[in-house]
């Protein structure tokens, strides 16, 4: 007993042999029920009539007009927050000023605020009863029920991603590195592209990752402020409830695939950058 005392003292965290095993098996219990099988249903609905089934839903009008506009919003919303997010890091871990934490807190604020009411703000802003909205609508500016309002709407959910990767990146990295640029006669500008740039340039693109994912598959705010007008401002997330709720499931689950193809990708190329890159990455989390 003596021994065995002095075996788990050494190795605190040792456990039997069927302890470990049943530890695995739960996990993979876990996995399988809540992640393989939804994305094999998700799949199996999909190609339920076959690849030409499954590419002639794709090839619907509204899928497509779908997809673009996915693309469309997340090529306009993935940009505009990268540069706000590398103004607002650089801002918060190089310089102090009054507010630093008050801005963080912004920041965050997404994260604890239901995306549904995010959309429900921007109705109130630019909405018919709202002084805005008139006044965009009379020099011909949509915002509500256009695409506009939808790069909106996903900007301000996903505006986190990028800041908050960069923030405890450029903190923990300190300021030293800019100093010696700065004092060797380098601009600002210089400084930023050959020294701060790539310095952040693999937790800059861990953002961008989760950033460009979130955007894609935005749900709750986009869905108050499109109106989903068929073929106009649905997107794939409201195209596939739309589908869905008229009983066609498969063209539903042949775009849902397409959504659930574009996690698998985000898992994949965040897997090999934390595989990669890990020590810098982690870096990112140490705050």
């Amino acid at each position: 007993m003596a021994m065995a005392a002095d075996r788990r003292l050494a190795h605190p965290t040792a456990e039997a042999p069927w302890v470990r095993r049943l530890l695995i098996a739960i996990g993979l219990a876990f996995l399988a029920l809540f992640l393989v099988l939804p994305l094999y249903a998700v799949f199996a609905e999909a190609l339920r009539q076959g690849l030409g089934g499954y590419w002639s839903s794709l090839q619907m009008p509204e899928a497509q007009s779908s997809i673009r506009l996915t693309l469309t919003v997340a090529a306009i919303a993935v940009p505009l927050n990268v540069v706000f997010g590398i103004c607002a890091a650089w801002a918060i871990a190089k310089f102090e000023f009054r507010g630093k934490a008050f801005l963080i807190t912004l920041i965050d604020l997404p994260f604890s605020v239901s995306p549904v009411i995010s959309g429900l703000v921007y109705v109130l802003l630019f909405g018919a009863g709202s002084f805005l909205g008139p006044w965009l609508k009379s020099y011909g500016i949509e915002v509500l029920f256009a695409v506009p309002g939808l790069v909106l709407a996903t900007i301000f959910v996903t505006f986190p991603f990028v800041a908050r990767e960069l923030i405890p990146l450029m903190q923990d990295q300190g300021t030293g590195d800019e100093e010696a640029a700065l004092s060797l006669g380098a601009s600002g500008w210089q400084t930023f592209r050959r020294v701060t740039l790539p310095n952040i340039r693999w937790g800059l693109f861990y953002g961008v990752l989760l950033c460009n994912a979130r955007a894609m598959g935005e749900f709750g705010a986009v869905a108050v402020v499109s109106g989903k007008i068929r073929g106009q401002t649905t997107t794939m997330p409201l195209q596939v409830e739309m589908l869905y709720n008229e009983y066609n499931a498969t063209a539903a689950f042949a775009l849902a695939s397409l959504l659930a193809l574009l996690a698998l990708v985000t898992l994949v190329l965040k897997t090999v950058l934390e595989w990669r890159y890990g020590d810098e990455l982690a870096a990112t989390r140490n705050h």
